[in-house]
């Protein structure tokens, strides 16, 4: 009689941990990438009336069962279901969803801690954080072989888009790129403005002239010359500025319409011309240092059922910048769009991943640490899958926890009407007595 009581109870005890949990994920059913919990049941342990017996040829008797009395029901498990979230389009560059598996690195001095919410913002200092939490990524460093900034991925540190990455200083332009077609036939002289940049971002351009000057069975030349012997800062021909010109050399096209020389030599690609201007100002010097500029004019063609459109354009050099806007591609790399027009790797948001992320334990404010049962953090990360202007949203079924919620009210129900009819049953045990 008793045992059925206790059964009945430990029922209404799971039934309420079962509705607590399904109150919390409707509680939670907008908050930024939620993972909903199911909780799962299972019977504590049954008492054994008698054991099962085998068959027994000496007594022509078959075996038996054995008979045993359930004495209740207990919570088996918590689980975390770690199914994706639908996606929230906000257009806020720094709202960031990721795509399949993996969490966002976040931290302060109390450690690093992992997230699927990328509700994230930027702070005063230039931080992007989400709750206080300053995003971990991989930084960038220059490097000289590429001459640019490339990703440092020996560890994680708090992202930072300000400071040093606020302003692009100004670079000297060391090499001009002369690209497209020129057609001898319908524009035999065509005249190029060349722009490049001085070491304090200055921006001159200067007059390039490229002649037509005729053709052999083997190839076909042009002069290139530079007729004015003056630069014009910012592009302003109001305002002169004297140099030396560069001297004139020949560049050459084979019978294909490719280049086959430049400066009497076959093969070449580029010259090394000197702008040496009259007055600059005395901090700020051109090319190397010494007024060297390369012409590379690897992308011209000589095509004569083509128009001409050649251009000349600055392959480096820069003129100074701040950061007026950012980004986040795919891959999770940050852009910094700068207002001189340059954009410029700032960082990379990389995730961590874990054998089992349900087995993470859950601290509160969309915040999970690792257990012994979700696997460590390499403490680097690997690249991943992310949405920029996208939130993910809570992955919380209302039509499955309203089922639930129905279904555990019923047991909870059930159970207690064990309990009553239990207690009948004692009663008329009692009354026996009178």
């Amino acid at each position: 009689m008793m045992r059925s009581l206790f059964s009945g109870v430990s029922c209404l005890r799971v039934h309420q941990t079962k509705m607590d949990v399904i109150a919390n994920n409707i509680s939670n059913v907008n908050t930024v990438a939620y993972k909903s919990s199911r909780v799962t049941f299972a019977e504590i342990f049954n008492q054994t009336v008698s054991s099962a017996t085998g068959a027994n040829q000496a007594t022509n008797r078959g075996g038996s069962n054995p008979t045993q009395i359930g004495l209740g029901v207990n919570v088996a498990s918590i689980d975390k279901l770690m199914s994706n979230g639908s996606a929230q389009r906000t257009d806020n560059p720094l709202d960031l969803m990721i795509q399949g598996d993996g969490f966002f690195i976040v931290g302060d001095n109390t450690g690093q801690y992992f997230t699927r919410a990328g509700n994230f913002i930027e702070d005063a200092q230039g931080n992007i954080a989400m709750n206080g939490m300053k995003l971990m990524g991989w930084d960038t460093v220059w490097d000289n072989n590429v001459k640019d900034f490339v990703i440092d991925r020996t560890a994680v540190r708090p992202v930072q888009i300000t400071g040093v990455k606020e302003y692009l200083d100004p670079t000297s332009t060391t090499q001009v790129d002369l690209s497209g077609n020129m057609n001898p036939n319908t524009d035999p002289i065509v005249q190029r403005g060349m722009s490049f940049y001085d070491s304090v971002g200055t921006k001159y351009v200067m007059d390039v002239v490229l002649t037509h000057t005729g053709n052999t069975a083997t190839e076909s030349t042009w002069e290139v010359s530079f007729p004015y012997a003056e630069i014009y800062p910012n592009g302003d021909r109001a305002r002169p500025m004297p140099i030396t010109a560069p001297a004139n050399f020949n560049i050459t096209f084979d019978t294909d319409g490719h280049l086959s020389g430049v400066a009497n030599v076959a093969g070449a690609v580029d010259a090394t011309i000197t702008v040496t201007p009259t007055q600059l100002d005395p901090a700020a010097t051109l090319g190397d240092g010494t007024g060297a500029i390369i012409m590379n004019f690897g992308g011209l063609n000589q095509f004569v059922n083509e128009t001409t459109n050649a251009l000349a354009d600055n392959h480096d050099g820069n003129a100074p910048g701040h950061l007026s806007g950012i980004s986040v591609g795919g891959d999770g790399k940050i852009m910094g769009r700068y207002s001189n027009g340059l954009l410029r790797l700032l960082a990379q948001v990389p995730l961590a991943f874990f054998k089992n992320p349900a087995g993470m334990e859950k601290m509160g404010d969309n915040l999970f640490i690792p257990s012994s049962n979700s696997g460590p953090f390499d403490g680097v990360g690997r690249d991943g899958q992310v949405m920029g202007g996208v939130l993910e949203m809570s992955n919380v079924d209302l039509g499955q926890e309203f089922t639930e919620m129905i279904t555990t009210q019923r047991g909870f129900q059930a159970n207690s009407r064990i309990i009553s009819s239990s207690d009948q049953m004692l009663q008329e045990l009692v009354n026996m007595a009178r």
